[in-house]
């Protein structure tokens, strides 16, 4: 009979179990390997009010862990009782027309989003199986989250101060025989991959290209900035200034647009971690022109014709931000510029 109960309050969650558990975690008050009654997930700063509570404090038997967010969701697979917990304070704000980017009213450099767990196996498990099971569930998060391949920003404050607690039921005597590795390995991988889904789902967390902009330092401003310097024999007005931004963002709607500078943004990131085999020892700047294609389809997909031949002279000046760019992004992003002068100077 399943004796797990769960009493919420406004300041913690107490997971309780009258038959104790057997408790493996990183919390921070906690001995690593523990017998407790309570797992208790507590708001931060309302620690004091905790231990006046008389939860079995006196003789120690809980283990807890302050966090800025009691937001969970409890789901159950088999003989697993899965509590996710979830704190996140990045929102998805409309930036313009269809356009969305995420931001955080604390600032990149204090957000956080974190996904923790508090992994229950209903069975009786030995120290051993345990710490397997907990290393299995960090790496099987570990293999997740890299996986998003999330923009740079995002990345840098997913999953700092998570915390995780893996608990199974003790032995009624000293004498128990445990059977070895007496879990189920691809019920756990699914169950905490289905949980880290759901946990996304639940934040409303979609990134878009505003967001890759960001992550590679690439404001609207300096492209638009960037684009008057290339403006000749035109009144380079603040009217015209807004055409061309009302163009940027016009064409970062473009499906097509969209393609192609992920795909640079992509290839960069595989080019300067040295992913691609073939290219590792090599100077591409000096045998590469695929970029060079990129950018005239960006700007063929913008501007059109007359775009392409103006990539030429965008490409060799480099004015502003693009001549901060690494290779293969000065490239294209040479081509997306062209392409919005191009047509703005149509008009």
């Amino acid at each position: 009979m399943d004796r797990v109960n769960v009493i919420e309050k406004d300041y913690a969650v107490f997971i309780n179990n009258p038959n104790h558990f057997l408790a493996i975690s990183d919390l921070t008050d906690s001995d690593g390997i523990n017998i407790v009654e309570n797992v208790n997930i507590i708001k931060s700063n309302k620690g004091s009010k905790v231990r006046k509570e008389s939860i079995n404090q006196e003789k120690r038997q809980y283990i807890a862990q302050e966090t800025d967010s009691l937001n969970y969701f409890r789901k159950s697979y088999g003989d697993i009782v899965l509590y996710t917990f979830l704190e996140n304070d990045v929102i998805i704000q409309d930036f313009t027309g269809n356009l969305q980017v995420a931001n955080s009213p604390k600032g990149f450099e204090d957000a956080k989003i974190n996904i923790s767990h508090v992994f229950y196996i209903k069975k009786i498990l030995s120290k051993k199986d345990l710490l397997k099971i907990y290393k299995l569930i960090s790496k099987t998060k570990a293999k997740y989250l890299a996986s998003k391949n999330l923009p740079i920003h995002i990345s840098n404050i997913l999953n700092n101060d998570d915390f995780l607690a893996v608990l199974s039921d003790v032995p009624k005597n000293e004498e128990h025989e445990f059977e070895e590795d007496d879990f189920d390995e691809l019920n756990i991988k699914n169950a905490i991959e289905d949980s880290l889904d759901e946990a996304f789902k639940r934040f409303d967390l979609t990134f878009g290209i505003l967001d890759y902009f960001v992550s590679k330092g690439i404001l609207i401003g300096d492209l638009v900035e960037a684009g008057m310097e290339l403006i000749h024999n035109a009144d380079t007005s603040q009217e015209l200034e807004k055409k061309l931004e009302a163009q940027i963002f016009k064409s970062l709607e473009d499906i097509n647009v969209i393609t192609l500078l992920m795909v640079a943004i992509r290839t960069e990131q595989d080019f300067t971690h040295n992913r691609i085999r073939e290219l590792a020892d090599k100077d591409e700047s000096s045998i590469l022109y695929a970029d060079e294609i990129l950018g005239l389809s960006v700007a063929n997909q913008i501007g059109g014709t007359k775009a392409t031949f103006n990539f030429n002279q965008y490409y060799n000046l480099k004015p502003g931000i693009l001549y901060g760019l690494p290779p293969i992004l000065n490239d294209v992003f040479a081509g997306f510029i062209a392409g919005c002068v191009s047509k703005v100077l149509e008009e």
